[in-house]
């Protein structure tokens, strides 16, 4: 994750998509959060909302954002055509982390 968000950044990348075993980054009651500033995700990771194996992923998003990523998504991979979903259709898949 590290590596992509720094590549993604590195190279200009208007998006940076990551795939988990997951919807995305969810609420502590569970749901899919499908939109995240930094301060939001900043917010969620003090509140312990975040945890686990999503804070490699949410730290990757936030370096890339800062690096100049315009945007970049959590999204679940084991959702059949899920890179085509969230780039061909305007509402995604996932929770996009932005500026």
């Amino acid at each position: 994750d590290t590596v992509a968000g720094r590549l993604a950044a590195t190279l200009g990348a208007e998006k940076l998509i990551l795939l988990t075993d997951t919807p995305g980054v969810l609420d502590a009651a569970g749901q899919l959060l499908t939109g995240l500033s930094r301060q939001d995700v900043e917010g969620l990771i003090k509140d312990e909302v975040i945890v686990g194996g999503m804070l490699p992923k949410v730290r990757c998003a936030l370096d890339a954002v800062s690096g100049g990523v315009a945007g970049v998504t959590i999204s679940d991979g084991r959702i059949p055509h899920s890179i085509l979903l969230e780039t061909l259709t305007d509402g995604g898949v996932g929770t996009l982390i932005h500026t």
